[in-house]
């Protein structure tokens, strides 16, 4: 027929994976499964994109395990988003349901979605350490990765481990930056000092996979002028720190990070760590542990110093050196300025996510049966 259209090339076909991302007339929805909306470094990446869809006229959901931030919401997706008890999703539909960590994944059985998608930051069984009573937890962790889901990740040593441990396949989105915030020019908590180091500690006390207690005990046998100390999950510290922020509005962050000299970030479990590149923008420099995704973005000697995991003694003497150096100071703070300044900011790390959130809500409807119900028995094994 004249009016016939020949798809020799397969131009149909294949257009259907377009990862472009507009504006939609006729939104799609999504729900981000979550398990808390209390303030982290993981909860802020998720809202980060889910408000980034919701910007781009998706009808975003979060369905919450545990809704816990308070009157005084420490993102502003908090605000701006639907939040639902994630008790109350089987009542909803959506285009896309997002699991955000394991817990979650055992909750995939009671959401009607067409398609469903795993985010995954880390390797989460590794939060449990070795504990043998805690083996069974980190079994069932582990079991998460076996289902049929399509993962998004955040760090290519994620991507490697899932592919060889478990032949699951992922997509990889790196987290973006907020660059109108995080910048080496702007208000300080307190002036520079004139001699030494002002060195900042992050993380929550308490909590032997970030290792914030030792973080605190390290900096000051390394010589460090002054310890401050930013904490999620203390009311008051009971560190010997000169100063103490808790809970830190993300508007607020830059100016601490802008007030030290050096983050002393000892982690010893890492998807890929936010705080060392923000204190990159900040003019900082960073002494890390060598713990999985610090290879993203921090180079021994270039940007920052990095200590082989668990030796204290090199932390120490990483600290002193910084203290007492004041040249090597400021080459590590001149390259931490230039790796800032090549990194991505928020946009397009959201729009990358957002772009595979789109294709994959244009795929065919698959059957999901059969993880539905591995969801099922998954959480029927929780202690």
């Amino acid at each position: 027929m004249a009016n016939e259209i020949v798809d020799s090339f397969g131009h149909q076909k294949y257009s259907r994976y377009s990862t472009r991302v507009d504006f939609m007339e006729q939104p799609r929805s999504v729900v981000f499964l979550v398990g808390s909306t209390a303030i982290s470094g993981g909860t802020f990446v998720i809202l980060q994109h889910a408000l980034a869809l919701k910007e781009l006229g998706w009808k975003v959901t979060l369905a919450c395990q545990m809704i816990d931030h308070g009157s005084d919401p420490w993102h502003p997706a908090l605000d701006e988003l639907n939040l639902i008890r994630i008790e109350d999703v089987s009542d909803l539909s959506f285009d896309v349901a997002v699991a955000t960590w394991w817990r979650t994944v055992l909750e995939i059985h009671r959401v009607n979605a067409r398609q469903y998608v795993y985010f995954v930051q880390s390797i989460e069984s590794r939060f449990y350490g070795d504990d043998p009573i805690l083996q069974s937890i980190i079994d069932l962790v582990d079991e998460t990765y076996k289902l049929d889901l399509l993962v998004i990740t955040i760090a290519g040593w994620i991507q490697m481990f899932l592919y060889s441990e478990y032949g699951a396949p992922s997509l990889l989105v790196r987290n973006g930056i907020r660059k109108d915030l995080f910048a080496s020019v702007g208000p300080r908590f307190a002036p520079p000092l004139e001699e030494g180091i002002r060195v900042l500690v992050e993380g929550p006390v308490g909590v032997p996979m970030k290792n914030v207690d030792a973080a605190v005990r390290l900096a000051r046998a390394g010589g460090a002028n002054e310890v401050w100390l930013v904490s999620g999950n203390a009311g008051e510290s009971n560190h010997l720190v000169d100063r103490f922020f808790r809970t830190v509005r993300v508007e607020d962050m830059a100016m601490v990070y802008r007030s030290c000299d050096v983050l002393l970030k000892l982690s010893r479990v890492e998807g890929m760590f936010g705080p060392p590149l923000e204190m990159f923008h900040c003019g900082g420099t960073v002494i890390s542990y060598d713990v999985t995704g610090f290879e993203e973005y921090v180079v021994d000697g270039a940007n920052a110093l990095v200590v082989p995991m668990d030796d204290e003694p090199g932390v120490i003497d990483a600290v002193r050196r910084l203290a007492t150096d004041r040249s090597l100071l400021a080459r590590l703070k001149h390259g931490a300025l230039l790796t800032a300044a090549e990194w991505m900011g928020w946009q397009k790390s959201s729009r990358e996510f957002a772009g595979y959130m789109t294709a994959i809500s244009n795929l065919p409807q698959r059957d999901y049966s059969l993880t539905r119900r591995r969801s099922a028995e998954l959480a029927a094994r929780l202690p």
